[in-house]
């Protein structure tokens, strides 16, 4: 190509951004087949069947309410039976596993799986959210234009977050919003300036084709903000920040108890979810506004119509049907249950503020409106989102204090009474922590007994400091000896540096014993460690080498890890990894082509 020509070709960053438009704009018409898709199931199975049933009549005929989410669990059967494992349950563990520890390619036919699972379990009225799937929906657009373009990993990364931002950007009209749950929860908070930039523009895409078909609205209507007296509601919201902060960890933790429980369930897989929206549609004869994404009730509740034994009931209920929708097998997200918990918990705080300060205090659906932000903040450990999204969807700059307040608050509580949000637990059963990185996933898959160096030299406690001596000047690159004692067990380590201050003194080198002088204050490993553990060890401690151990309790010396095999081993792995992933990215493009 002659150099003329490459001057009218867009450059790298250019492309990127052209890209990350058109992943934008893709994912915007993608919105609006997601949201009708949702509506005409809701019309065609549960409000259509609701009129033929004469649910509305009241009486018995209200015992039949279960049969219109079981109704959608039971039409989730087939697709269930053509993707096994690509239907059931909460699925955005698995995409956060994707993209951050794998390759991030994602197939385009999750695309409409996505919409036809969700649509089938929100539209019958079980109770799961909305914009968790539609994230995974731009993500996998975002996929598709990188395995179109044969990118490489961290730009494929990039593409997948470009299409979760303009995904949540869309659907919530809040583009600002977008971008930081892209960068919050998808990218867990490591992107450059470049990649920034990406998820900017396809966020503001989506967006003009989102406005474009429905206008400037919100998700839901937010009434006028005001904060009355500053002195007295902002110690309010703090209290309110830690009650939600609480409440959150309560709410993670139920979710993944019932998930379990539904998994060692002695049903068939395909019956699970059929109970669980029987168990669902049963709760919601007496409190419907658990059904469905909720975002009516929460509209009233911020309009200050909610009730507050009945909000009260919600906070707890709401969370229960969500964790049996999900639990059981019901495809969807946790962020709308997420804002319909927020919104009950600070309609009925802010009812009773406002009960006990009526002229002090703004009115319940003020504080609904900031418990919205709090509590998200708090479930997803993600409170940029929760603040950018609020002050979006009020257009009031006077809510931005109280929501960074008791977002950041909500946050740190939860964290500090249990680390994972809720898209990270699975990580950390497995012993991920995903916000270290690939590199630590890499590491912790790894074990010690892969790593030592068997042919290991040891020294007596009763050996004196010549033998010692002798045994360093053998050894090969070697500058510690485990101590045992007359049982062969360790007792202690020896090193190069505790010999130093009698090296050039004879008399103390015959009469000085090894166990005099060795260090007991034992580091050791075992072979069921991991390299992460021991990396953290040689860091901490500032060591090249930690003896390891058959166990805690039984001291006999097995080896000796040395930090450069550590390293060692994992440059080895990571290739390897590596040319299996780009082996895999080959065969997924032959197959596309």
């Amino acid at each position: 190509m002659s150099a003329k020509l490459k001057i009218f070709l867009p450059g790298e960053k250019t492309a990127l951004l052209l890209t990350a438009a058109l992943i934008g704009l893709l994912t915007g018409v993608f919105i609006l087949i997601f949201r009708k898709s949702v509506s005409a199931v809701h019309e065609l199975i549960f409000m259509q069947g609701y009129t033929l049933l004469r649910i509305s009549e009241g009486g018995w005929r209200t015992l039949l309410l279960p049969l219109l989410p079981m109704t959608g669990m039971v039409l989730l059967i087939p697709i269930s039976l053509l993707f096994p494992g690509k239907v059931n349950g909460y699925g955005f563990t698995k995409f956060l596993r994707k993209v951050n520890l794998e390759n991030g390619v994602i197939k385009a036919k999750n695309i409409f799986i996505k919409i036809a699972a969700t649509a089938l379990t929100i539209g019958t009225g079980n109770s799961a959210g909305v914009e968790g799937p539609i994230a995974q929906i731009g993500g996998a657009i975002g996929s598709q234009f990188g395995q179109r373009l044969r990118v490489s990993g961290v730009r494929m990364k990039v593409y997948v977050a470009a299409g979760c931002a303009a995904g949540v950007a869309g659907m919530f009209n809040a583009p600002i919003a977008g971008v930081f749950f892209a960068a919050e929860i998808v990218l867990l908070g490591t992107y450059e300036i470049s990649s920034f930039s990406a998820l900017v523009i396809a966020s503001a895409m989506a967006t003009v084709v989102s406005r474009a078909y429905y206008g400037e609205v919100s998700a839901f209507p937010i009434p006028p903000y005001h904060l009355i007296n500053p002195f007295v509601e902002l110690p309010l919201y703090t209290v309110m920040a830690l009650l939600i902060g609480l409440l959150a960890v309560l709410h993670i933790r139920f979710f993944y108890f019932v998930r379990d429980r539904f998994a060692a369930l002695r049903l068939h897989n395909q019956i699970k979810p059929i109970f669980g929206a029987f168990l669902v549609g049963s709760i919601g004869i007496l409190f419907p506004q658990v059904m469905g994404d909720g975002y009516e009730y929460i509209a009233e509740v911020l309009a200050g119509k909610g009730v507050l034994p009945v909000m009260a009931a919600l906070i707890l209920l709401k969370s229960v049907a969500t964790a049996l929708t999900l639990g059981s097998g019901g495809a969807g997200g946790v962020f709308a249950p997420s804002l319909f918990i927020g919104a009950v918990i600070g309609g009925a705080f802010g009812s009773v503020a406002h009960s006990l300060l009526p002229e002090q205090t703004a009115s319940p659906g003020a504080y609904a409106t900031v418990g919205i932000g709090a509590f998200l903040a708090a479930a997803t450990h993600a409170p940029m989102t929760a603040i950018f999204l609020l002050f979006e969807m009020t257009g009031n700059y006077l809510i931005i204090v109280p929501i960074m307040l008791t977002a950041i608050l909500s946050t740190v509580t939860a964290s500090k009474f249990y680390k994972d949000s809720i898209d990270t637990v699975d990580f950390t059963r497995e012993g991920i922590d995903i916000h270290e990185g690939r590199e630590v996933a890499v590491l912790k898959s790894i074990r010690v007994g892969k790593a030592i160096t068997e042919d290991v030299d040891f020294i007596s406690e009763m050996a004196n400091i010549n033998h010692l001596l002798e045994l360093f000047s053998l050894a090969d690159k070697s500058f510690y000896f485990p101590v045992v004692d007359y049982t062969g067990r360790m007792v202690g380590v020896v090193s190069l540096q505790d010999v130093k201050t009698i090296l050039h003194d004879e008399e103390q080198r015959c009469c000085y014993l090894v166990g005099a002088i060795c260090s007991r204050d034992l580091i050791t490993l075992t072979p069921d460690h991991n390299l992460f553990d021991a990396m953290q060890l040689f860091d901490i401690k500032g060591l090249e080498e930690i003896p390891v151990v058959e166990s805690m309790e039984d001291k006999w010396v097995l080896g000796m890890l040395k930090r450069r095999d550590v390293i060692e081993l994992y440059n080895r792995e990571v290739l390897k990894r590596g040319i299996r992933e780009k082996a895999e990215d080959i065969r997924i493009l032959c197959a596309s082509a």
